[in-house]
């Protein structure tokens, strides 16, 4: 909910002179959810929103649309006339030095340079200087409430219970000589989601052997497999509770149609899985001794561990992403690959930790989600870290 209390006295703690919220048809979704702007709002011209450190907000909007920003407080200009809009803007920022926009130098994190470059011009040559929002937007969008953290932890207990679910009916099959295909398993799960109101933004990743190994395999009806004894099974499902505001629950198991697993599969598992644990304890390291973390270092606390075990190549993704009320938030992510994430892991985050050994013949992700709540305490969320690669027909 929108706070402008709240906002400027973390400018102040920034040392920013204001933030300067933009958008144009939707572009810039982390401005809209700064200022909650309904789904449904139909804004189609350029808005400019100024939020001072100190004092009073200030507005610029076009004439067709003179209302777009009257829910919120602030002196409001409106222009018709490019000339009027640029003008309006060096309004805006008169007595500005150091502002924040939606912009990252040299595009470095794509989640938070949501600005074009033009518009950035624009403003610098106001004589500002820009810099990125993105500590900002995890304090105003990213941070969970106590509402929030009790659906996750409801949506957690559910997207747990459908892995038991998944593992029973892959036994059940099996054992009934009628093996499932991935796409069968799948629809199990997201019928079980839709038994106790979850919602999902995409089907589960069911992945049976050398699928397993494609970090972002998709099944589909005429191209999935069958899932028969022997194979290995990798599960990556999420959902939240279909409630306004709930946030995600986001997890990966892995599996085995057997009795006992194979050593060449528990072997790499327990590679993840270290790797995973060093993740978690740098986190909670950091918040025992109060040191500021940044993404990048939980990234690459994880990352060495793989690396040292020569599969520093089969490890083609960032560690973790930020969890919202989106399955990818708008969070600090846990990263030190695709990006240099600088953003701080703040108090009342939520974020997943991931890392995977992908190989040609199968692949293993263990997955698990950490909050971090507001006194610095270190949840893993979703029924724990998983230990060892399930034996389903021995288990289920």
């Amino acid at each position: 909910m929108f706070d402008l209390s709240k906002i400027q006295a973390a400018l102040r703690d920034e040392g920013l002179d204001g933030w300067l919220l933009y958008d144009f048809r939707g572009l810039n979704v982390l401005a809209h959810r700064v200022l909650d702007i309904p789904a449904n709002a139909h804004l189609t011209r350029r808005w400019f929103y100024f939020l001072a450190a100190q004092g009073e907000p200030r507005k610029l909007v076009h004439r067709i649309e003179p209302a777009a920003l009257d829910a919120y407080p602030g002196r409001k200009s409106i222009y018709l006339r490019w000339q009027e809009l640029e003008a309006g803007v060096a309004d805006l920022l008169r007595g500005s030095k150091r502002i924040a926009m939606e912009y990252v130098p040299r595009n470095a994190n794509p989640y938070v340079s949501r600005v074009d470059a033009g518009t950035v011009e624009l403003v610098r040559s106001c004589g500002v200087e820009v810099v990125p929002s993105g500590d900002l937007i995890q304090l105003f969008e990213a941070c969970w409430d106590e509402e929030q953290w009790a659906m996750h932890q409801q949506a957690a207990r559910h997207t747990e219970a459908a892995f038991h679910l998944a593992w029973k009916f892959i036994a059940d099959q099996v054992r009934a000589g009628s093996p499932p295909r991935e796409t069968q398993v799948q629809q199990v799960i997201l019928d079980y989601f839709a038994r106790n109101q979850l919602v999902t933004d995409h089907p589960p990743i069911v992945a049976v052997g050398p699928h397993s190994g494609d970090p972002h395999y998709a099944p589909g009806h005429g191209s999935d497999s069958v899932m028969k004894e022997g194979d290995f099974v990798l599960i990556d499902l999420w959902a939240k509770l279909d409630r306004p505001r709930a946030v995600y629950s986001d997890l990966t198991w892995t599996g085995y149609i057997g009795g006992e697993v194979p050593e060449k599969y528990e072997k790499v598992f327990q590679i993840v899985a270290k790797a995973r644990d060093a993740a978690i304890a740098r986190v909670r390291q950091a918040y025992a001794q109060k040191e500021p973390l940044q993404g990048w270092q939980v990234d690459q606390a994880c990352r060495d561990v793989i690396e040292a075990a020569g599969y520093g190549q089969a490890f083609c993704h960032r560690t973790g992403h930020s969890i919202g009320q989106e399955t990818h938030g708008n969070g600090a992510n846990m990263d030190n690959l695709e990006t240099h994430e600088m953003r701080r892991v703040l108090p009342r985050t939520c974020f997943s930790v991931e890392p995977g050994i992908y190989l040609p013949e199968f692949g293993v992700r263990s997955e698990v989600n950490v909050f971090v709540d507001g006194v610095g305490v270190v949840h893993v969320t979703g029924g724990g870290p998983q230990t060892s690669v399930i034996a389903i027909l021995k288990a289920y």
